[in-house]
């Protein structure tokens, strides 16, 4: 199987049998990238969330054409996008069809009702994880807090809570550099 097929098939598969769109993705993203094929370190994978969290799209459709171009150039981010987007597309498609004549539907009402609470313990289970390689302090905590309160409780748009706290780690960085602290 060759080195782009490969980043292909990894991008299928996640695209094919995630439902609950890219947060859920995370978890079996990180076990792709991470731990089966280690084409980077959990370190990495978390600046690339990061990264591409902040770029318009989807997060799986983003990740796949970072680490393609990370890994391969040009052809590695169309190789790694194509994987991720054609199971969708094709989903979509299909679904689009039926789901209208079929969404009264006892069984299908009966497996969404099943598919909800799984996703979100993957999203839950995601959080978790990406929190453990955060660094612990006093600032980590409180923009983590101060983020829940203001998307869940307040319903402030997740876009300005994260160029917020990322304006607020530029300023307490440079606060830090002129201090003589790290970060």
């Amino acid at each position: 199987m060759t080195e782009l097929f490969k980043l292909f098939w990894v991008f299928f598969k996640i695209g094919s049998f995630t439902f609950g769109g890219g947060l859920a993705m995370l978890p079996l993203i990180e076990r792709e990238i991470v731990d089966n094929n280690r084409w980077m370190s959990r370190e990495e994978f978390i600046d690339i969330i990061a990264a591409t969290q902040c770029m318009p799209g989807v997060i799986a459709v983003n990740t796949a054409i970072y680490l393609g171009y990370h890994l391969y150039g040009i052809v590695g981010a169309v190789a790694g996008s194509l994987g991720a987007i054609i199971p969708s597309f094709v989903i979509m498609i299909v679904a689009a069809s039926f789901f209208m004549s079929f969404k009264e539907h006892q069984m299908v009402q009966a497996v969404l009702n099943g598919i909800k609470p799984a996703v979100a313990v993957l999203i839950f289970s995601s959080a978790i994880k990406l929190g453990k390689v955060l660094e612990k302090n006093r600032y980590t905590y409180s923009v983590a807090a101060a983020s829940l309160l203001l998307i869940s409780f307040l319903g402030i748009h997740p876009i300005l809570v994260i160029v917020g706290a990322a304006f607020l780690g530029i300023v307490l960085g440079r606060k830090g550099a002129e201090n003589g602290n790290a970060g």
